[in-house]
């Protein structure tokens, strides 16, 4: 008779009971310390050395949502609820909140991301996140971010939003490229939108204006730039050009700088402090140019 047992299946049933067993057994005895459990200390995570948030202010939403948490019972702290309300702060992309089996709350934080500074035609002032959302502007924390200025109407109502204008996805789309890019992101320092809506490019070398008109074929339009910084600049100079239109794929269209006197001062015995500062900033200038240089050669 005992021939005829599948054991296999005997076997494997037995297994099963035995582990869902164990389970309940383990989870109740979680429970069972969770009930008896204290909060010991809360670890809060922030990555990364620019700070939007302090972990002052984490404090703060904590105490406000669940009150003092260190030596409250753990079954009393509702940690999804913690979760919410620290994502719902502006500066906070994501975050993470469990607690252990001795009692520490963990807190992991992930901050958004600015790319892009906008100052709008009215004077309001925000960011665009990495995910291209607006966000506030902080007095905790100013980011090294590309700034853009001018004729913009993108507005922000104060809470996380899509971009809704056209124009401000290009300037959004532009600050990416920019951003990915070492030479780019070392020699345009702004972004500036013309009364026409053609969005301009600001160098930190050079006093030229460069037309980029929209986001259109950016990558064509910066392979086009470089290729004239590299066979022209070194060449007439960095002052040559008083505008360079790159807007049109298929070529560079220059307006040169029109000199109509040159100056030349008599030595000076005494250097004024001016000139120091005048000295200082020709010096900063060549190194700027020199790497910038460096950058379109190896590139």
């Amino acid at each position: 008779m005992l021939k005829g047992i599948r054991w296999k299946i005997v076997f494997k049933t037995s297994a099963w009971i035995l582990s869902m067993t164990g389970i309940v057994m383990l989870m109740s005895f979680v429970e069972t310390k969770k009930q008896t459990m204290k909060c010991s200390n809360v670890k809060i995570l922030i990555p990364g050395a620019d700070n939007f948030i302090e972990r002052e202010e984490i404090d703060d939403i904590l105490k406000k949502n669940q009150g003092i948490l260190i030596g409250k019972s753990m079954e009393q702290i509702n940690l999804d609820d913690i979760e919410r309300n620290i994502k719902a702060n502006p500066y906070i992309a994501s975050a993470k909140v469990f607690g252990d089996m001795n009692g520490v709350i963990h807190i992991e934080i992930e901050q958004r991301e600015p790319v892009l500074r906008i100052i709008n035609a009215g004077g309001q002032d925000f960011y665009v996140d990495r995910e291209g959302l607006k966000m506030p502007v902080s007095s905790n924390f100013t980011a090294n971010v590309i700034v853009a200025n001018g004729n913009i109407t993108e507005f922000f109502n104060g809470k996380l939003d899509t971009l809704r204008n056209p124009l401000a996805n290009d300037l959004y789309e532009t600050a990416l490229f920019i951003r990915a890019d070492t030479l780019w992101d070392a020699q345009i320092e702004q972004l500036y939108v013309a009364e026409n809506k053609d969005i301009e490019l600001i160098p930190r070398v050079g006093n030229q204006r460069i037309i980029l008109g929209d986001a259109d074929s950016l990558d064509v339009k910066m392979r086009n730039l470089r290729e004239f910084y590299k066979q022209a600049m070194p060449t007439v100079g960095w002052d040559a050009y008083k505008t360079i239109n790159i807007k049109y794929t298929n070529q560079v269209v220059c307006e040169r700088n029109k000199v109509d006197s040159i100056y030349r001062a008599a030595p000076a015995l005494v250097r004024s402090p001016a000139d120091s500062i005048k000295s200082n900033r020709k010096v900063v200038d060549s190194i700027v140019k020199n790497e910038i240089l460096k950058q379109i050669r190896n590139n």
